[in-house]
């Protein structure tokens, strides 16, 4: 079996999966819990977690984060390490679950990939719309606060909620995964910050096909960026900065904003020269995956950029 992120696989085998017990307490508090949802018939699930920090009688922020093809939920925490900025910034972290034949090697339907979600027609944004109707049970959210992310499967995932679902999320960062449909069809403009680096072997910055991965003809980076700068109404040339070169470590920064755009919206790209299918500022589990940069910090970046687009 071939999926999109198969090397990803290698990478949650390295790292192994993280138990935990189902908590079905209403309300819940600080902590990770695991939640079961029945979506189209099918068992589902997810991983909160919620920082110490959270008062239940102040409405919090969430970030939901989409674990890369060929992972699950688990590998998510560690290779992104968002629950150490959701401690630090105070918001809460959601971890959804994919499909698979496999419980630890699962998949999101990102219409254009991957593996069995995209092979069964998995219907993702439902289920991530159950799982904020099932949160707001559960904790105190602020919902013109609710953000997406993703790794890979996951960031294609994070594209196609920012198109399908903008009625309930309020800005995207995707992360090494290039949008998975031809065009946008948000309903309102919905803010972006895309990373991706430019040495990407497994989801090139061209598009195309992968290194080793499947038959999915990927759409480019290029492509992606100036679909949501047509969809937001944003102009065509962008304000570019080049970050210093702090790190030493084989990469450099280029930040893109696209501004003008609709309702105060901007679409931002991170090109990380010399990086490869890794998350900024986290170590890569293999070598295999590329370099990771230490110059910036993808959660610290994304979160201040949340902070800037929350729905109005």
């Amino acid at each position: 079996m071939r999926f999109v992120l198969f090397i990803l696989t290698v990478c949650l085998m390295t790292l192994g999966a993280t138990a935990y017990a189902q908590d079905d307490a209403i309300p819940l508090g600080s902590g990770d819990h695991i939640r079961t949802l029945i979506v189209d018939g099918l068992k589902r699930h997810y991983l909160v977690h919620i920082p110490a920090k959270y008062d239940p009688k102040q409405a919090t922020p969430v970030v939901i984060a989409f674990h890369g093809g060929g992972a699950n939920a688990d590998h998510m925490v560690k290779f992104s390490g968002l629950d150490k900025k959701s401690d630090t910034a105070g918001f809460i972290v959601v971890y959804p679950y994919g499909t698979g034949r496999l419980s630890k090697i699962l998949t999101f339907n990102g219409m254009n990939c991957c593996g069995y979600a995209m092979r069964n027609k998995i219907d993702d944004v439902e289920f991530t719309r159950k799982i904020l109707d099932d949160l707001a049970k559960l904790v105190n959210i602020k919902p013109k606060r609710v953000f997406a992310t993703g790794m890979s499967n996951g960031a294609i995932m994070a594209h196609r909620l920012g198109s399908e679902l903008s009625d309930r999320i309020a800005a995207i960062a995707p992360v090494a995964g290039t949008m998975g449909t031809e065009s946008i069809v948000s309903k309102r403009a919905v803010s972006v910050i895309h990373f991706h680096g430019t040495a990407d072997e497994s989801l090139p910055f061209k598009g195309g096909r992968g290194k080793g991965l499947s038959d999915t003809d990927f759409y480019s980076v290029e492509h992606s960026v100036h679909a949501w700068v047509k969809a937001n109404g944003c102009k065509e040339d962008p304000l570019v900065e080049k970050f210093p070169d702090t790190a030493k470590d084989g990469t450099t920064i280029i930040r893109k904003t696209y501004g003008g755009c609709k309702d105060g919206a901007e679409v931002v790209l991170v090109e990380i020269e010399g990086g490869g299918h890794t998350w900024p500022g986290q170590k890569p589990p293999i070598k295999a995956l590329g370099k990771s940069t230490d110059n910036i910090s993808a959660n610290d970046l994304m979160w201040d950029f949340f902070l800037k687009h929350p729905m109005e």
